[in-house]
């Protein structure tokens, strides 16, 4: 019911293309498991074995905490209409903060936000297709804005507050780095 590939085919990226969301997992070698749905225009097949996701401010940060104890991410699709299919994407990623030489480079690839922490560069190593007969039928309506219009209306100062309070650990209390590497302060 699956197979295997090396890289994102063509069919794959108008695959991932066409989703309105995907989902995003990591996890430090002891923890807990992070999956989260991501969505909007957040995302950008940049090659057979690179794809650049855009992370938007929410509540947790999780991902940033998980990378650099445990460089492992895995990006899922699913289709809800049409041809029953979920895809995954294996493989390792670094985080691309506003102090880095390359977020100008990644920044020019979206629409970016003022409550945008930053990008994940992924690596793909495995690319896995499997058939999808359990996904339901769902129609996707349009993209929710309540998070676009929260950080339009924040203001930079807010957001960086924000960050401070909720973002700097992740659940179990890894280090984010979200300060130092956003803003140049320490934690």
């Amino acid at each position: 019911m699956s197979d295997q590939f090396p890289n994102i085919s063509d069919e794959h990226r108008a695959f991932i293309e066409a989703q309105h969301m995907y989902f995003v997992g990591t996890a430090a070698p002891e923890g807990r498991v992070n999956v989260s749905p991501k969505g909007m225009d957040s995302l950008r097949v940049m090659g057979p074995n690179r794809i650049v996701w855009m992370n938007y401010t929410g509540s947790g940060n999780e991902t940033a905490g998980h990378l650099p104890r445990a460089n492992r991410m895995t990006l899922m699709w699913c289709s809800f209409d049409k041809k029953p299919l979920i895809l995954r994407a294996y493989g390792t990623a670094r985080s691309v903060h506003m102090t880095d030489p390359d977020w100008d480079e990644m920044a020019a690839l979206f629409t970016v936000e003022p409550h945008i922490r930053q990008f994940y560069d992924m690596t793909v190593d495995l690319v896995q297709s499997s058939c999808g007969f359990a996904v339901p039928y769902m129609t996707f309506d349009k993209d929710r804005p309540v998070l676009s219009q929260w950080g339009q209306t924040r203001g930079e100062d807010y957001i960086h507050d924000y960050w401070r309070r909720k973002n700097t650990q992740t659940i179990d209390g890894f280090d984010t780095d979200i300060l130092r590497l956003n803003l140049g302060e320490d934690q």
